[in-house]
């Protein structure tokens, strides 16, 4: 299985862990809800699904709508088919969300996997904030090495494009960065207290840990590299 593939597959099973789906509507999440998929299509989706129902993850249904029950008679063609996800589907998304490899640090999959923190345990969001944010350190020193080294070959034109990835990158740290300190000052709320109770945080508890307003700065207002 190739990582695009497998990345589409880990989506698909999150979204239907909220419900069932005809292919159109998954087609249409996946679009609007998760814009690394923009580019796929029925005929890569198609696959995918027969994939996760041949392996027992996701099963298919007949549409219950009055449209759905409409359909066979009046355009001849069979009606909609909803995909539900399996309990055998659920316990593997569940174990593809605890997954914490280096896959889930790259561009698509990180994208993929943050779109379903809301589902994901606070110690699994922390390492892969933090695996995130090791790996784009490491492509921005990357990345002044090479600016360092080509500067005075590079035209003007080249440069500034070059600039502007350098600062899409540092704009992307400083957002982990508030983010891996929301979910540390969410996580030390929940530490027992004086009495042995469990403190809890309403603003970041252990299925949401987002800065909300106020909580941890944004980018400076003034600073003209803030999008």
């Amino acid at each position: 299985m190739s990582r695009r593939s497998g990345i589409l597959e880990f989506a698909v099973l999150g979204l239907l862990r909220e419900s069932p789906m005809h292919g159109y509507e998954l087609r249409k999440r996946l679009n609007t809800s998760l814009g690394v998929f923009r580019a796929f299509s029925y005929g890569t989706l198609y696959p995918c699904l027969k994939t996760l129902v041949a392996n027992g993850w996701l099963i298919e249904e007949p549409g219950n709508t009055p449209e759905d029950a409409l359909a066979a008679p009046l355009s001849g063609r069979r009606a909609k088919i909803v995909y539900r996800l399996t309990a055998e589907g659920k316990e593997h998304f569940e174990d593809l969300l605890s997954q914490t490899g280096p896959d889930a640090y790259e561009d698509e999959h990180f994208a993929a996997r943050f779109a379903f923190f809301g589902q994901t345990s606070r110690d699994v969001r922390m390492r892969v904030l933090e695996g995130r944010r090791s790996r784009l350190e490491e492509r921005l020193e990357k990345m002044r090495a090479s600016l360092a080294r080509t500067r005075e070959r590079l035209d003007d034109y080249t440069l500034e494009l070059q600039r502007h990835g350098m600062e899409s990158v540092e704009r992307e740290v400083r957002w982990l960065n508030e983010l891996i300190e929301s979910e540390r000052a969410g996580r030390d709320q929940q530490r027992p207290g004086p009495d042995g109770s469990a403190q809890h945080d309403s603003t970041s508890g252990e299925s949401g840990g987002l800065p909300r307003p106020g909580d941890t700065p944004g980018p400076d207002p003034s600073d003209d590299t803030a999008t």
